[in-house]
Parts: structure tokens; C-alpha cells; sequence
């Protein structure tokens, strides 16, 4: 079983900061590209930003010069570090990982639980 733990949301003032962090713990024996989605109310759900197992990181326009993906291979983590945001950003954040569980499977999508990010102007 794989599962993947989100921390991090929160409430913040329009202008500030938050990181989100998730974690991927289980069999797993590789983890392949990583990423952050979210989706506002009534809106369809959006990616944000991933990145590849190589640490190449591609964002949304909306997000591009203000959010910062990044990650930890040894621990299966990625992070989302997001500055001046605004309320537009307010959503809940999904993070999601290409995992391989063993050397003889197929690589297959898994999705955390969800974070709330509220964001007051």
C-alpha cells in the first residue's frame, strides 16, 4: 500500500508565504515525477507544478515566479513553496506521485487526501 501525507495549509494573508510539503511512505521502489494540483470551489482541478525524478520542474502560468516545487528523494517528499499569494490561490492543494511499488510493476498515479490554502485579502 502506498499513501501520500500533505502538511503544510493553512490561512494566510494576501502577501504571504506557505509551504506544503507531502510525503509518499509504503512499498514503493521508485517515484517517478511528482506534482501539486488544486481546485477552488466550483472550478475543475488544475496542476500547479510538477517535477521529474531528475529535479526538472515545469509550473502554471498563474503560479510561475511565485511557487517553487522542489524535492527530497531520499525521503519521497516534494514541497511546494509559495510566496505572494494571493486570494485566487485559495483552493485545496492535491499532491500526486508516479510510483513504482516493485522492480516488476507498472508505474501508476496516487493522489494525497488534500490540503486546504485559504488566502484573505
Amino acid at each position: 500500500q502506498v499513501q501520500l501525507v500533505e502538511s503544510g495549509g493553512g490561512l494566510v494573508q494576501a502577501g504571504g508565504s506557505l509551504r506544503l510539503s507531502c510525503a509518499a511512505s509504503g512499498s514503493i521502489f521508485s517515484v517517478n515525477a511528482m506534482g501539486w494540483h488544486r481546485q477552488a470551489p466550483g472550478k475543475e482541478r488544475e496542476l500547479v507544478a510538477a517535477i521529474t525524478s531528475g529535479g526538472s520542474p515545469n509550473y502554471a502560468d498563474s503560479v510561475k515566479g511565485r511557487f517553487t516545487i522542489s524535492r527530497d528523494n531520499a525521503k519521497n517528499t516534494v514541497y511546494l513553496q509559495m510566496n505572494s499569494l494571493t486570494p485566487e490561490d485559495t483552493a485545496v492543494y492535491y499532491c500526486n506521485a508516479n510510483i513504482r511499488r516493485y522492480i516488476s510493476s507498472h508505474a501508476y498515479d496516487y493522489w494525497g487526501q488534500g490540503t486546504q490554502v485559504t488566502v484573505s485579502s
